[in-house]
């Protein structure tokens, strides 16, 4: 009975967050490779403005949507919380190690972010990958912060539901470490999709990385931190000097 349960709490945990994601994800690349036109020549943006002349009210939905997807990582905590251990020490989202978790989450942004690039650029030039547009919000005062809020939120919801959580759970209804970090990268690279066949590629690869880690150290804080300072990077640094890179799609 408590398997089933356990079973069911992360369907349902996934359902309303990054599983729900990677549906949404698998529709619109179907989307993408039934148009006319070729999948480079297509553009995915992030972070778009909603109502770029009310720029008040653009800030309000870009501080409500990151709220709100952040309300998955509460719940994801709140269910763990049910057993004996606090889920937070559990799954290693706190600050017993900030040297290490600060060090390492440093490197492992060096070791995705540059290959990643790499292979970004390779896929659009195969016309495997849209043209991914990380920042689209219109040039207001507030931009940059909300995008450095939209990096956090990003990793938090990311890593400690698709690894932190997941991992967890599938590790107690008694899949083999390797099967568990499999399904996790498979996810992750599923709800990027969006990107076309180089952010699947990717964003999986990632995961596999990411999932080794989690499962050596216990900690899913270095993951957050590199997730943060890889989209911090790229909303930040596509916003300020996209006109100023002419090699970039």
């Amino acid at each position: 009975m408590e398997q089933r349960v356990r079973r069911h709490e992360t369907l349902l945990v996934l359902g309303v967050s990054l599983a729900a994601s990677a549906v949404w994800s698998l529709l619109r690349i179907v989307d993408r490779l039934t148009r006319q036109e070729s999948l480079a020549d297509q553009t995915a943006a992030l972070n778009v403005s909603r109502t770029p002349d009310r720029p008040w009210l653009d800030l309000a939905y870009q501080l409500a949507d990151i709220a709100l997807s952040l309300v998955p990582v509460a719940l994801a905590l709140h269910l763990l919380n049910r057993d004996p251990q606090d889920a937070c020490r559990r799954i290693g989202l706190d600050l017993r190690r900030p040297g290490f978790d600060l060090g390492t989450g440093t490197g492992l942004a060096a070791l995705i972010g540059i290959p990643g690039l790499g292979l970004y650029l390779a896929a659009h030039h195969l016309g495997l990958s849209a043209t991914v547009v990380p920042a689209a919000l219109a040039p207001v005062w507030w931009a940059v912060p909300v995008l450095i809020l939209a990096a956090a939120q990003n990793a938090l919801l990311e890593e400690v539901v698709g690894v932190g959580y997941l991992l967890t759970r599938l590790e107690q209804l008694g899949w083999r470490a390797a099967t568990a970090v499999g399904a996790s990268a498979v996810l992750r690279g599923t709800y990027h999709l969006y990107q076309g066949f180089g952010g699947f590629v990717g964003n999986a690869i990632m995961g596999v990385i990411f999932g080794v880690c989690y499962l050596r150290f216990r900690r899913v804080a270095p993951l957050v931190v590199a997730h943060t300072l890889l989209d911090v990077v790229a909303f930040v640094g596509y916003a300020m000097f996209r006109d100023h890179v002419s090699w970039l799609p």
